[in-house]
C-alpha cells in the first residue's frame, strides 16, 4: 500500500522516522512516497506545496504528515488548511482518549471531536478596511453543516457510542452558529437510538475540565473543534499523545494535534506517540486493525514506566530511545 508522506519540518523529521521505524517493526506492508512541504521547500523551488506533492495526494488517495510551521501574523497560510480545502477533507476526526496509564486528574475520559474542516472563520476570507480595522468573514453553510453532522453520527452509531454534542455559539452568533445548530438537529432526528446534546462552546469547554467524562462524541465548527481538541488534549496527557485525521469522500490525510515545535527540533526531546498513534489511525482505515492493536498495546506498555516519560510528559527519556523501547514491546 503506497501512501505520501509529508514528514514536515521542526520535529517533523524525528516523530516521523519513529513512525516509520515502528511500522517497518510490525511488517505493516505500508510503503511510503515522500515528498515535503514548506519553508525549506519554498527556500530551494519558491513554492510552499510542490505540485508533485499534489500529483502524489491524488494519486495514492491516502497521506500522512507531520507538523508543518505556520508563520503567525504573516507569510503563508496554513498548509494543512490548504490541503484540506483543496481536497474538500470535511471532518477533522481527533480523538480524546490516554494511550497510557498516566498519573491524570480524570481516568476514563474517552470521546472524540468531529470539526467541521472547510467553513467558519477558517475559509481565511478577511479584509483589512483601514489601517486600524480588519474584517474576517464566517462562512456557515447548511450542506457542510449537515455533512459534518452525518458523519459523526454515523461514527457514533458505528462504534457503540451513545451521545453526540454539538457545540455552538448560537445565543450570540444567532444567524451562522443558528444555523449549524439548526442543521445538526435536523440530522439528529435520523438517528432516535442516540442521545442527542446541545451546549454552548464556553460551557462546553468549563464542563470538558470539570466532568469530561460526560462526553461521547462532539461535532462542532471549525474555530471551536480546533480550541476544544487541545483543550481535551490537555486532559489526557498532551498535543505529544494526540493523534487526528481529516478525511473526505475518498481521500484522507492523516495528521497528529501537536505542532512543529521548532524550539526542540533536533535535540531528541520529541514525544513520537501522537505521530505513531496518528499512523495506527490509519492502518485501521486500511483494515490493519491487528497491526494497530500491536503497536496500541506497546505503547500501553512503555507508557507504564515512567522512565520511558518524554520531556513533555516531565521525564528526561528521548525521541530515539522511546522508539527503541516500544519496538521492543511489540514482542511482549
Amino acid at each position: 500500500m503506497l501512501v505520501t508522506l509529508i514528514k514536515g519540518d521542526g520535529i517533523g523529521p524525528e516523530v516521523v522516522a519513529s513512525m516509520k521505524k515502528v511500522l517497518k517493526a510490525v511488517d505493516s506492508k505500508v510503503d511510503f512516497e515522500e515528498i515535503n512541504a514548506g519553508a525549506s521547500v519554498f527556500e530551494k523551488e519558491g513554492v510552499y506545496i510542490p505540485d508533485r506533492l499534489y500529483k502524489s495526494i491524488e494519486k495514492n488517495k491516502l497521506a500522512i504528515k507531520g507538523p508543518i510551521t505556520t508563520p503567525i501574523g504573516h507569510g503563508f497560510r496554513s498548509i494543512n488548511v490548504e490541503l484540506r480545502k483543496k481536497y474538500d477533507l470535511f471532518a477533522n476526526i481527533r480523538p480524546i482518549k490516554a494511550p497510557g496509564p498516566l498519573d491524570l486528574k480524570f481516568d476514563g475520559v474517552d470521546f472524540v471531536i468531529f470539526r467541521e474542516n472547510t467553513e467558519d472563520l477558517y475559509a481565511g476570507i478577511e479584509n483589512r478596511v483601514s489601517s486600524d480595522i480588519a474584517l474576517s468573514i464566517k462562512i456557515i453553510s447548511k450542506e457542510k453543516s449537515q455533512r459534518i453532522a452525518r458523519a459523526a453520527f454515523e461514527y457514533a452509531k458505528r462504534n457503540g457510542r451513545k451521545k453526540v454534542t454539538v457545540v455552538t455559539k448560537a445565543n450570540i452568533m444567532k444567524e451562522s452558529d443558528g444555523l449549524f445548530l439548526a442543521s445538526v438537529r435536523e440530522v439528529a432526528k435520523a438517528y432516535p437510538d442516540l442521545i442527542f446534546e446541545e451546549i454552548l462552546v464556553d460551557n462546553c469547554a468549563m464542563q470538558m475540565v470539570v466532568n469530561p467524562r460526560k462526553f461521547d462524541v462532539i461535532v462542532t465548527e471549525n474555530l471551536y473543534g480546533d480550541i476544544l481538541s487541545d483543550l481535551g488534549a490537555g486532559l489526557v496527557g498532551g498535543l505529544g499523545l494526540m493523534p487526528g485525521l481529516n478525511k473526505g469522500k475518498d481521500m484522507a490525510i492523516y495528521e497528529s494535534i501537536h505542532g512543529s515545535a521548532p524550539d526542540i527540533a533536533g535535540k531528541d526531546l520529541a514525544n513520537p506517540t501522537a505521530m505513531i498513534l496518528t499512523a495506527c489511525l490509519l492502518l485501521e482505515d486500511c483494515g490493519m486493525t491487528d497491526k494497530a492493536k500491536l503497536i496500541r498495546k506497546a505503547i500501553y506498555k512503555t507508557l507504564k514506566d515512567k522512565n520511558n516519560y518524554t520531556r513533555d510528559l516531565g521525564g528526561n527519556n528521548t525521541c530515539s530511545k522511546f522508539t527503541e523501547t516500544l519496538i521492543k514491546n511489540l514482542g511482549d
